[in-house]
């Protein structure tokens, strides 16, 4: 796991379900591509530019016709999603344990 922050969005239409396509850089180990399901949790703007913590180490797959190379963490429960965050700014890429 690592620390990542979010560069870029889009949307991805075809999906069933909200989602979207984010770029999350990881500093020295360069940016990947992440498919997530927070859109209706989460505006742009809220996102952009937020650290996230991130599974790094997991082989792409497809989701909704879109290649996702990781996977953010969150809490949930059946009405609500949360990302999980340090608590403060840390270098992009640092280890998560």
């Amino acid at each position: 796991m690592r620390v990542g922050k979010i560069i870029d969005i889009d949307d991805i239409p075809q999906a069933r379900n909200p989602m979207y396509k984010l770029k999350i850089d990881f500093g020295p180990l360069g940016v990947k591509q992440c498919v997530g399901g927070v859109k209706s949790h989460y505006t742009r703007t809220q996102l952009l530019g937020r650290q996230v913590v991130v599974v790094v180490n997991l082989q792409p797959k497809s989701v909704a016709g879109v290649t996702s190379e990781c996977m953010m963490l969150a809490a949930f429960d059946e009405k609500d999603i949360a990302l999980l965050k340090p608590d403060r700014e840390m270098p992009l890429g640092t280890r998560v344990a």
